[in-house]
């Protein structure tokens, strides 16, 4: 620490040079906050997957319907605990699409599969007894500020009513919590009974069966077992893990994890040529004043801690400054964004973005801080009388 100032003059020896490399740092770092809160939460679905549930859809396409016939033919499948099934709906809420998962649903089977749900029984009981009725989650319910009682209409997108029309009306007959993640509070569960009979056309079929087991061993022989019962049917099917199921259904907006990789490593590599290049050119503008130092009794470990630290200051600086406001602006739309996971930087990407920062200090700052460090005083003195 006693050096602090002797680094801080080297690195702001010429001002606008180092700003405008601080600057390519924070937004270096900004991206980097930014696309990894991304990735984390793609991944989050998969993460949060529990071992003992399955997810059979159809074979072929996500977006194709099963017929709700099979349901009781995949509850006598040896293994099968519990049935519970779901479709997606989509719509727009409040003139925009709704930024946030909408599925209709058989309410006492599907808390059965789900228990990380908890809703209290007035509220099950309310949800039965009330034919557009649904449940929203906590934290859902919070950022519109919806109560029990409330109506909530959807603008259907997918499925218009047998009547032509196209707006959804609700009633909220609960508000449920997820103790487990606040990211399952986004959802809103409605009766579906209530769309089968509403909706337009493909009444009767269900967008995916969702299978509790009794023993999370045998998924792999639960799952071969229920698409024996389908196979070479007009609808077959593919029963997968929960956790397959969820990195599958990312994978449909792309390898976000590669794709955020790739960009990463583009932003990493331009800061490591250019920041490098900076330092280097800082160090040898200074040799006369690197030799005086030594002439002055700095031993050579001490001359390079001096160029290595102004790299670490430049870069962690920048770095901190940067997971700062990527932090700031996610935290500003986190309303917008929640739906779809993102909820902020977490302490890993805080961790992984510390790491970076020192390995991109060492990588930018040893180089020049060794050539400093093996300077004869002779040579750099004289070469520059």
């Amino acid at each position: 620490m006693k050096y602090l100032h002797l680094v801080w003059s080297g690195l702001f020896r010429k001002k606008f040079r180092t700003i405008l490399t601080l600057l390519s740092v924070i937004v270096a770092f900004l991206l980097f906050g930014l696309l990894q809160a991304v990735n984390e939460a793609f991944q989050a679905g998969a993460d949060q997957a529990r071992a003992d549930r399955l997810i059979t859809n159809s074979r072929y396409s996500i977006i194709e319907m099963l017929p709700i016939s099979y349901l009781p033919q995949i509850e006598s499948v040896p293994g099968v605990k519990e049935v519970a099934f779901a479709s997606w709906f989509g719509g727009s809420y409040q003139d925009r699409p709704a930024q946030f998962a909408v599925f209709p649903v058989d309410p006492e089977r599907y808390l059965r599969v789900a228990p990380e749900i908890e809703l209290s029984e007035e509220a099950r009981e309310r949800w039965r007894s009330t034919r557009d009725g649904a449940v929203v989650g906590q934290s859902l319910a919070e950022r519109y500020g919806w109560q029990v009682g409330d109506r909530v209409t959807l603008v259907a997108d997918i499925w218009p009513q047998r009547g032509g029309g196209n707006e959804w009306n609700f009633e909220i007959a609960g508000i449920y919590t997820s103790p487990e993640s606040e990211q399952d509070e986004g959802a809103l569960l409605f009766q579906w009974e209530y769309f089968d009979e509403a909706r337009q056309f493909a009444r009767g079929t269900v967008g995916w069966f969702i299978l509790q087991v009794e023993d999370p061993d045998r998924a792999e022989e639960v799952s071969q077992a229920v698409d024996a019962l389908f196979a070479n049917s007009s609808n077959e099917t593919k029963t997968q893990t929960e956790k397959a199921f969820a990195q599958g259904f990312a994978r449909q907006f792309g390898d976000v994890g590669l794709i955020v990789t790739a960009i990463l490593g583009a932003v990493f590599f331009t800061i490591l040529v250019l920041t490098g290049n900076t330092m280097a050119q800082a160090v040898r503008e200074r040799i006369p004043e690197l030799a005086i130092l030594k002439t002055l009794g700095f031993s050579d470990r001490a001359v390079l801690g001096l160029v290595v630290g102004e790299a670490l200051v430049l870069i962690v600086l920048g770095g901190m400054l940067g997971l700062g406001l990527a932090a700031a602006a996610l935290g500003g739309l986190s309303a917008a964004l929640a739906g779809f996971g993102i909820q902020g930087i977490s302490l890993s990407v805080v961790a992984t973005g510390l790491l970076l920062m020192v390995a991109l200090s060492l990588a930018i700052g040893l180089p020049p801080a060794v050539r400093a460090m093996r300077l004869r005083v002779v040579d750099a003195l004289g070469g520059h009388q």
